[in-house]
């Protein structure tokens, strides 16, 4: 059976997530910590609707964005100030997109597993679950830098598979970037699209190749409780 074939029929296990802009809207938080540094630096600080879209990009899009003329790369002192800045206040308005708590508890009470692969730092992910109080709750959590690899590479999705021990093809992966899509695929899970996340303008989530897309969370509700056979 097809993983695509797997959503429609209810045959996966377990159900795993990327972090920003999938599971948790951090936006706020995010584009905060980079208007912070504009203004620190005398400028106009991007608006916030611009600099949301960049968030799934993580730390380097949103200053790339912010600081056009500057070549800024990982490891350079306005990747550390943001980081920096950015610890300190990770989750002052970050929340679950409304939805996703009882759907969390949903699957939980049925005993499906669900867990993270994410690009954000390993420790800044724990930081902000722990601070969701999701740590616990979560089978596996695998960060941008848990492995020497990351996504769109699929090993930070088979590790965390291992983790939580389900089998890679028995288990959906929700995305709400192109690499995540790439790296399920690669992995050999179903693969869903969420629409509702941080998505460029000139970014297309029918174009990814997911084997399903939710426009919602509400869609995605429906599509990861029939992949588990909770629907």
């Amino acid at each position: 059976m097809t993983p695509s074939q797997l959503i429609l029929d209810g045959d996966c296990d377990a159900v795993l997530f990327d972090l920003d802009g999938t599971l948790v809207d951090t936006a706020r938080d995010m584009v905060a910590v980079l208007q912070a540094m504009q203004v620190a630096r005398g400028l106009e600080p991007i608006p916030y609707e611009s600099a949301r879209r960049q968030v799934s990009n993580g730390a380097i899009g949103l200053l790339r964005a912010g600081f056009p003329e500057l070549a800024v790369e990982f490891g350079d002192r306005y990747h550390a100030e943001y980081l920096e800045r950015y610890t300190g206040s990770i989750c002052i308005e970050s929340r679950l997109f409304d939805g996703l708590a009882a759907l969390l508890e949903r699957l939980e009470s049925a005993g499906r597993p669900w867990g993270i692969v994410t690009n954000k730092p390993e420790y800044l992910t724990n930081l902000l679950l722990d601070e969701l109080e999701l740590a616990a709750r979560s089978a596996c959590t695998v960060g941008g830098d848990s492995l020497p690899v990351r996504k769109p590479h699929p090993d930070p999705l088979l590790h965390a598979c291992d983790i939580a021990g389900v089998a890679p093809h028995r288990s959906v992966y929700v995305g709400d970037a192109a690499r995540d899509i790439e790296a399920g695929l690669a992995a050999g899970m179903a693969t869903v699209a969420a629409a509702y996340g941080y998505i460029t303008e000139d970014d297309d989530p029918a174009s990814w190749g997911a084997d399903a897309m939710a426009a919602d969370v509400e869609e995605l509700t429906q599509i990861v409780l029939k992949a588990v056979n909770l629907y």
